[in-house]
């Protein structure tokens, strides 16, 4: 898994820094989170392929977070797009869209499937290989993050071994499940001779613009990287508070307390020219944090 930072600031663009969107990549296919204004700009500054991206999942409709998506669509459609697209949004955002769609005579050349995020936490996609699952979190308006799951692929087979004890290939799905094997001559091959430990889910947890709260801990525990809105360094606590916002070390405290691997900060506020102070604070209460700047990538 690997989750790209494309837009890191809040409201405003300043500081050659850009409202909200990312990209979490598994296996090739591409989820968006979030829209803000230039994504269009940097997925090609970036050299991310639009085709490639299968699932936008848009947080709350404060404009910073999708006024980028009405220009992608489009072009994603101006350039012959024809793979469907699933977008998981607040229920107002559809009638939005299809208002702009339909003064400009738009129609799209591949099919759009809209996903209203239910009020509650929820399962968005479940395939075998990777989960999407939304969580509510705190803010001025509704308002979800995002849990995005690889899912492991089973024991790791050693090819060698099996071919050593004579287990048909056709048995091999079973052998990465942990199952054992019985011959037919009544041999016993316990699976631990054919097979490696799995590697464990890979889990990436995005909290969108939240005050600081413990109301969504449980979604969030002991995932490998956590991105949490620090709009704020602790100085500007108050405001953060009255803005429904989060600073530096709530954001720290947050990833403590999830018992998370990695804390990636973002969402800055205009306010502030340098974010390095960001890091410094965030590290007095979870060493292993980061001030996230665009082009960066965490890999998983």
């Amino acid at each position: 898994m690997k989750i790209t930072i494309l837009g890191n600031n809040s409201a405003l663009p300043a500081y050659d820094r850009y409202p909200t969107c990312q990209i979490v990549q598994i296996d090739g296919m591409l989820i968006m989170v979030d829209c803000g204004e230039a994504a269009q700009i940097l997925l090609k500054k970036h050299g991310i392929s639009w085709n490639k991206i299968r699932y936008i999942f848009i947080s709350h409709l404060h404009g910073d977070h999708y006024f980028g998506l009405p220009g992608l669509l489009n072009s994603m459609s101006l350039l012959g797009r024809t793979e469907p697209l699933y977008l998981f949004a607040p229920e107002p955002l559809q009638a939005m869209l299809q208002q702009i769609f339909d003064v400009a005579d738009t129609r799209l050349s591949y099919t759009l499937h809209f996903k209203a995020l239910p009020e509650e936490a929820s399962i968005l996609v479940n395939q075998t290989h990777f989960s999407l699952k939304c969580f509510t979190v705190e803010h001025r308006i509704f308002c979800h993050g995002l849990k995005v799951t690889e899912k492991s692929k089973g024991r790791k087979l050693l090819p060698e071994r099996c071919r050593y004890y004579e287990i048909p290939s056709a048995y091999y799905k079973q052998l990465k499940s942990g199952a054992d094997y019985q011959r037919k001559d009544g041999f016993f091959v316990k699976n631990e001779w054919v097979t490696e430990e799995a590697q464990k889910d890979k889990t990436y947890a995005y909290c969108a613009d939240t005050l600081f709260t413990k109301s969504f801990l449980s979604h969030i525990a002991n995932v490998d990287i956590l991105y949490h809105e620090s709009t704020y360094l602790e100085i500007d606590k108050e405001r953060a508070q009255n803005r429904f916002h989060s600073t530096t070390h709530q954001a720290a405290l947050i990833a403590k307390m999830a018992n998370a691997s990695t804390l990636v900060l973002g969402h800055y506020s205009s306010k502030y020219k340098s974010i390095e102070e960001f890091e410094t604070e965030a590290r007095t209460i979870f060493s292993n944090s980061y001030a996230s700047k665009e082009g960066d990538i965490f890999e998983i």
